[in-house]
């Protein structure tokens, strides 16, 4: 009985660390939006993270939200300064997230400022 006992609970040790490495490591998807960046801040009581938002249409009706790692330091030094310019991010998108990452499964990795297609010539 004690054998039986030993292998479950090591079965589901086993599982629940399997599960955690593939929600760390995997990624679902990869890409790049663009669109004028109207937020990013800093939030949350017990684990602050980073969240933004990115308009990408004229009246704002579709927002791209998303989270910055903390160990992104250069991306949140430049999404600081860009805040309220036109940006071209890069993203993975996870299958699901840590509190301590952030709220969105959408993960900035890489920033640029880019020229407004909406600029008046």
């Amino acid at each position: 009985m004690k054998k039986f006992l030993g292998i479950i609970i090591g079965i589901a040790v086993l599982s629940i660390v399997c599960y955690f490495t593939f929600l760390y490591y995997a990624t679902y998807s990869e890409g790049v939006r663009s669109g004028e960046l109207i937020k990013f801040s800093n939030k949350g009581m017990i684990f602050k993270t980073y969240e933004g938002e990115l308009s990408q249409g004229i009246s704002g009706a579709q927002i791209f939200s998303f989270s910055v790692l903390d160990s992104q330091e250069k991306v949140i030094a430049d999404l600081k300064e860009l805040e309220g310019h036109y940006v071209k991010v890069t993203y993975v998108e996870r299958y699901k997230t840590f509190p301590w990452w952030g709220d969105s499964k959408y993960f900035i990795t890489e920033v640029k400022k880019e020229d407004s297609p909406f600029k008046i010539k």
